[in-house]
């Protein structure tokens, strides 16, 4: 499966992943900037946004989730971009990286480091709960969506400043998430955590979590740490689980070092 997507820009290559319920134009607040450096490729996983078919039944998700990337960056003709993922797209991106498919990764909150049944059972339950809440509010949505009151109600969970959200936007986000449900269901009943592959490739590798995360709780960074002691780990300060419209300019900060390793670690960007 070729994923949907869109390409801009010029230079090295980046492949933007979303995370799940989401879809590409989750990164449009940063989109522009970082096409003025990098080849820019923003995909739609499969069943969301414009990638209308959904995961391949007859593959476990992980090995679906890669296929369809592997495909993707095969249809494109390009080699070992750098991948940088949000939520379900950071744990994508860290292990298309394993698998050597990556020059450099940047995880923003990415899944899979969950401390035990507790804290996925949380996620899985929020999602549910959200889902459930959009469908019955559907009929009056659009016009919720186009007031800064109504966006900061709908996308406070994702958001640190959901007011702030573009309205067509929004709307767009909100659709989609209820489009993508049975894909949702479908990736959370398959969910795995993060596990390091006995030969990984070594790559560059920026894990950063955002300070104001209700999705995937900061917490889960120390697990991160703990598995990937080499990796740069960096705490992105004021902003949700979806930080780019929270704050662009510190989330291209955050891509274009990640996309640059140099030595060292660091605690926080501010």
């Amino acid at each position: 499966m070729v994923l949907a997507y869109e390409r801009s820009g010029s230079g090295d290559p980046l492949v933007l992943v979303h995370g799940i319920g989401h879809r590409r134009q989750a990164w449009y607040p940063v989109l522009d900037r970082l096409a003025e450096e990098y080849d820019v490729i923003a995909v739609d996983l499969p069943g969301h946004g414009a990638s209308t078919d959904r995961l391949d039944p007859a593959l476990p998700a992980k090995d679906a989730l890669s296929a369809s990337l592997r495909e993707t960056l095969d249809h494109l003709g390009i080699d070992r971009p750098h991948m940088v993922g949000n939520s379900l797209g950071g744990l994508i991106a860290l292990e298309a990286a394993q698998e050597g498919l990556a020059r450099s990764v940047t995880a923003l909150s990415p899944a899979g480091f969950w401390g035990g049944p507790r804290e996925f059972l949380y996620v899985r339950a929020l999602f549910a709960t959200i889902i459930a809440a959009a469908r019955v509010s559907r009929p009056v949505a659009g016009r919720l969506l186009g007031t800064r009151a109504g966006r900061a109600a709908m996308f406070a969970w994702l958001h640190a400043r959901p007011g702030d959200l573009d309205p067509e936007l929004a709307r767009g986000d909100f659709a989609n998430l209820l489009d993508a449900r049975t894909t949702v269901k479908q990736l959370f009943a398959a969910a795995y955590p993060f596990a390091l592959a006995e030969h990984a490739a070594e790559v560059p590798t920026t894990i950063a979590w955002s300070e104001r995360d209700h999705v995937l709780l900061p917490r889960q960074a120390r697990r991160a740490q703990q598995l990937l002691p080499n990796a740069q780990h960096v705490t992105l300060a004021g902003v949700g689980h979806v930080p780019m419209p929270d704050d662009p300019e510190l989330v291209v900060r955050t891509i274009r070092q990640g996309a640059r390793p140099v030595d060292g670690r660091l605690s926080a960007l501010a």
